[in-house]
C-alpha cells in the first residue's frame, strides 16, 4: 500500500534531538510550515526555551525531556504525543553522538554508549513510531549520514554506527511494505552540516577538530526531513558531496580508501589543542539551544543536487546523468594524483549544485 501522507500543516511531527543541529533547524522549518510537533531531548532548559520560541510565533509544541538510550523514554514522548495531539503522522529520528579518535584509541566503554543513542535509540523511535502508524499511515524519517555508505577516518564508531541504521531501517522499510502497512521510511544521508557536532562530539585526538569540507548548512537537512515527512521517499542525500562520496565508494572503493588516508585526517583537524573534554555533550546536555557549528569555511546554504534530486522523475534522471558524469570526472582527477576537487566530483548534476555551493576540498601538499 502507498503511504498517503499529510501536509506538513496538518501534521504533527515528533523530533528526538530537537534542541541542536539538524533537530533544531527541522522543529523551527516545521512549526514555520504549520506542524504540531513534539520536540524531545536530554536538556529540559532548552526544550522549554524551544517551546516558547515556537508557541510565541504562533506555533503549537510540547516538549518531552528523554534519553533515546532508555525505550521507556522513548514510549513515553509516544504517550504525550498520544495525550496531546491524538497521535502523530511523523516520527523524526535525529537524536545522536559523536567521537572524533582512531579505533584503537577510543574506549570502547565510549563507543558502546554511542551505539546506545545511534542504533538503538534509533530503533525504539523506529518500532513505537511504526507500532503506532501501522493503522493511521505515516512517516518514519531516519537520520543517517554519507557515513551510512562511506565510512570516514577518524570517525570509525560513528560510521559503524550509521551502517547499522542503514541495515535496520531498510529492513525495517521491507517489513512494513510486506505486511501492506501505509508507512513511508526513509533514510536521509547528510553530508557535512555546520551544526555544533564538532564541539559536541568527544574529541580523542591531538587537536580540536572541525568538519571536513563541503559542509552545508542545517536547513538543507530540514528542508529535506519536512519533504520526506510530505512525499515518501526511499532515501534523501543532502548535498551533493553525499551522493558523490557514496559513488566513489560504490565504484572505486579502493581509490576512495587513498583519498581518506592522504587527505581526510589533515582535513578534519585545526592546528590548535583540543577543547576541554568537560565541555563536549557526549557525556551531558549542553542545555542551550543551539543550530550553528562555528565552521570557519565556506557554508552552503542550500544543495540544488537534494532540491533536484527529490523534485520528481525527471528531476532525479538529470541527478543520475549529472552525478555520472561528476564521477568520471572526480576519478579521472583523483587518478592523476596531483589534486583531489571536491568540486570537481560534485560539480556536474545537470541542474543540480553548481560551483558556488561546493568549493574544493583540498590539495595534496
Amino acid at each position: 500500500m502507498t503511504p498517503q501522507l499529510k501536509p506538513l500543516d496538518e501534521q504533527v511531527m515528533v523530533i528526538t534531538g530537537a534542541t541542536s543541529g539538524n533537530g533544531l533547524a527541522t522543529a523551527r522549518m516545521a512549526a514555520d510550515r504549520g506542524a504540531s510537533l513534539v520536540v524531545a531531548a536530554r536538556s529540559e532548559d532548552a526544550l522549554d526555551e524551544l517551546v516558547d520560541e515556537i508557541t510565541a510565533d504562533g506555533g503549537d509544541a510540547v516538549a518531552v525531556v528523554a534519553d533515546v538510550s532508555d525505550r521507556g523514554d522513548v514510549e513515553r514522548i509516544a504517550a504525550v504525543a498520544e495525550d496531546t495531539y491524538g497521535g502523530f503522522d511523523t516520527w523524526v529520528n535525529n537524536a545522536g553522538k559523536f567521537i572524533y579518535g582512531r579505533l584503537d584509541e577510543t574506549p570502547v566503554e565510549d563507543m558502546r554508549e554511542l551505539f546506545e543513542v545511534n542504533v538503538w535509540g534509533l530503533l525504539y523511535g523506529s518500532l513505537v513510531a511504526a507500532e503506532h502508524l501501522r493503522d493511521r499511515g505515516g512517516a518514519i524519517v531516519n537520520v543517517g549520514s554519507v557515513t551510512s555508505e562511506r565510512a570516514l577516518i577518524l570517525q570509525g564508531a560513528y560510521s559503524a554506527s550509521k551502517h547499522a541504521v542503514k541495515g535496520f531501517t531498510e529492513a525495517l522499510r521491507m517489513e512494513l511494505a510486506e505486511e501492506g502497512a501505509p508507512v513511508s521510511v526513509t533514510l536521509v544521508k547528510p553530508a557535512a552540516i555546520d551544526t555544533p557536532y564538532p564541539e559536541h562530539a568527544k574529541n580523542y585526538t591531538d587537536s580540536e577538530v572541525t568538519l571536513p569540507p563541503p559542509v552545508y548548512a542545517p536547513e538543507t537537512v530540514a528542508r529535506s526531513i519536512c519533504h520526506a515527512a510530505e512525499h515518501p521517499e526511499r532515501d534523501v542525500y543532502v548535498g551533493g558531496a553525499a551522493k558523490n562520496m557514496a559513488q566513489m565508494e560504490q565504484y572505486v572503493p579502493g581509490l576512495f580508501d587513498t583519498v581518506m588516508e592522504k587527505l581526510f585526517v589533515g582535513l578534519q583537524k585545526r592546528d590548535r589543542p583540543p577543547r576541554r573534554q568537560s565541555g563536549n555533550a557526549f557525556d551531558r546536555p549542553s542545555g542551550e539551544l543551539r543550530e550553528r557549528g562555528d565552521h570557519e569555511g565556506h557554508v552552503a546554504e542550500r544543495s540544488l543536487y537534494t532540491r533536484a534530486a527529490t523534485s520528481g522523475r525527471k528531476g532525479k534522471a538529470l541527478v543520475a546523468l549529472g552525478a555520472a558524469a561528476a564521477l568520471g570526472y572526480g576519478v579521472y582527477r583523483a587518478m592523476r594524483g596531483s589534486e583531489v576537487d571536491a568540486a570537481a566530483v560534485s560539480s556536474a548534476k545537470l541542474g543540480a549544485d553548481d560551483r558556488s555551493e561546493v568549493p574544493p576540498v583540498g590539495r595534496e601538499r
